[in-house]
């Protein structure tokens, strides 16, 4: 029958030096390592929120994306700026794919600039692309 009290110190090594590995690898960065890139602007026009039901928080109010799209039309009318637009996580409601779906629809049907902030932090241009047609599919030949 080995004896347990002899293992125990080695045991104890060897979990205080996983701990200080673990310590030392998961380093915290603070907002001031947080590096900007080249195209991301200073300041944005227009900031929303992520709301539910996949509506956007602007100014206080829930809109669908198409008042969200009226109501940068009409800041457009008015000429206040709205070249570039940054969609942030709500209060309680995070930032989903139909979130991003509308605004990029939006920014490319306006010609305006999208980005989204991450949780992290980390700001994100959104662009939107053509889909192009498919290759209609030509019927097979038979013998």
């Amino acid at each position: 029958m080995p004896n347990r009290a002899s293992k125990r110190p080695l045991y104890l090594a060897a979990v205080l030096l996983l701990a200080v590995l673990l310590g030392a690898c998961g380093g915290r960065r603070s907002k001031n390592d947080v590096i900007q890139s080249a195209d991301v602007p200073a300041g944005f026009d227009v900031t929303i929120l992520a709301d539910k039901d996949n509506q956007f928080d602007y100014d206080g109010a829930p809109l669908t994306a198409e008042d969200l799209k009226s109501a940068l039309r009409y800041r457009k009318e008015q000429s206040l700026p709205v070249a570039t637009v940054l969609m942030k996580r709500g209060e309680k409601e995070k930032i989903k794919n139909e979130h991003i779906i509308a605004l990029a629809r939006i920014a490319y049907q306006m010609g305006i600039k999208a980005y989204i902030q991450e949780k992290s932090g980390e700001i994100s241009e959104i662009r939107a692309q053509l889909k192009e047609p498919e290759e209609e599919s030509k019927p097979k030949e038979g013998k």
